[in-house]
């Protein structure tokens, strides 16, 4: 069903209760840590793909509204541990943009190349998670510039290096997960 058609009642109910499920089983594997990094982030067992497959499954407008909602839910699970953080107001509202709502919501792209087939799928997946990366060396570069190591002399490298630690191990599995969920059947069909 394309994203510029009317839903029925039943469409609406279904697409809503997929969401959620989904946001639970990303809440969850989010949850599980295979390496957690010491200043936060992790590398978890692909928990951003249940996000991904709504928006490539319903369109780039449903999983970007699916992606927001998760980003809320990502925001209130970690809310008192990032007030621990000693960062001033206005980094910590920065963090929370750029850590939070920006780099969980921008999973909703991953439906954007949804017609072109596995491609297409694996285009989309890499893309939401490469702006998620994005999103956080945005915030290292800035909010967490004052917790720059003394052998790093240039934040933006630091925040590159820190991230991609986790976000670029994160991406692979994230795609040959995709790629394998695209070849089932089941899966394929609901894509198209």
């Amino acid at each position: 069903m394309s994203d510029n058609t009317t839903l029925s009642s039943h469409d609406k109910i279904v697409r809503l209760t997929a969401s959620g499920i989904m946001i639970a089983l990303a809440t969850v594997l989010s949850l599980v840590t295979i390496v957690k990094m010491p200043l936060g982030g992790s590398l978890t067992p692909v928990s951003m793909l249940p996000i991904c497959m709504i928006a490539i499954i319903y369109g780039t407008g449903w999983g970007l509204g699916t992606a927001f909602a998760y980003a809320l839910v990502q925001l209130i699970i970690d809310f008192s541990s990032a007030l621990t953080w000693g960062l001033s107001v206005p980094a910590l509202v920065a963090c929370f943009v750029f850590d939070y709502i920006l780099a969980f919501t921008v999973l909703g792209f991953a439906g954007l190349f949804r017609k072109k087939g596995t491609a297409g799928i694996l285009g989309g997946v890499a893309l939401a998670l490469l702006l998620r990366y994005v999103c956080h060396i945005i915030s290292g570069g800035t909010v967490f510039a004052v917790w720059l190591p003394e052998e790093w002399s240039n934040p933006w490298i630091y925040a590159a290096a820190y991230n991609g630690a986790f976000m670029l191990p994160e991406l692979i599995l994230t795609c040959i997960a995709a790629f394998a969920l695209s070849k089932v059947p089941a899966i394929s069909k609901l894509i198209k």
